[in-house]
C-alpha cells in the first residue's frame, strides 16, 4: 500500500526532530535534513507495516492545512511511505529458489558438509555490497 502523511519538522540544535501526527508516538531524528526524510519515511512505514501486518486501523491523512506549528522554525513536509516495498526488504521469511551447479562441485560441497543456504546467502550480500 501507498500513503501519504504530513510531518512536523523540528530544528534542533544538531539535525531535526521529525513528528508525525496522524500516527501516535511516531517520533523520530536526523542530524541533516535528507536524513530526516529518509529516517521519516522508515518510520512511516515501519509504523504502518506493522499496523498492518495486525489488522489494526490505518488513521488517515490530515489535511496539512488543519496542522498547528508549535515552532516558529518548525516546517511541514509530505512523507511518501510504500508498506509493500518495505515489506519486501524487510521480510526475512526463507524463499525456496532452485539453481544449478556443476556435479563435481556439489559432490565436492555435500562431502564437505557445506551449509549450501548460508553460503549461497554471504556470497549474495557480498556480490550486493550489503
Amino acid at each position: 500500500m501507498k500513503y501519504l502523511y504530513p510531518a512536523i519538522f523540528i530544528p534542533a540544535e544538531e539535525g531535526f526532530r521529525v513528528h508525525v501526527p496522524d500516527l501516535p508516538g511516531l517520533v523520530t531524528y536526523g542530524e541533516t535534513l535528507l536524513e530526516a526524510l529518509e529516517m521519516a519515511r522508515d518510520a512511516i512505514e515501519m509504523w504502518l507495516w506493522d499496523a498492518e501486518n495486525n489488522d489494526e486501523p490505518i488513521p488517515p491523512a490530515s489535511d496539512m492545512k488543519n496542522i498547528v506549528l508549535d515552532a516558529d522554525e518548525a516546517f511541514l513536509n509530505l512523507i511518501a511511505a510504500d508498506t509493500d516495498a518495505y515489506r519486501r526488504q524487510h521480510d526475512s521469511r526463507a524463499v525456496k529458489k532452485t539453481l544449478s551447479i556443476p556435479s563435481w562441485l556439489n559432490y565436492e560441497a555435500e562431502r564437505a558438509g557445506a551449509p549450501f543456504s548460508q553460503i549461497l546467502q554471504a556470497g549474495l550480500k557480498e556480490y550486493l555490497n550489503i
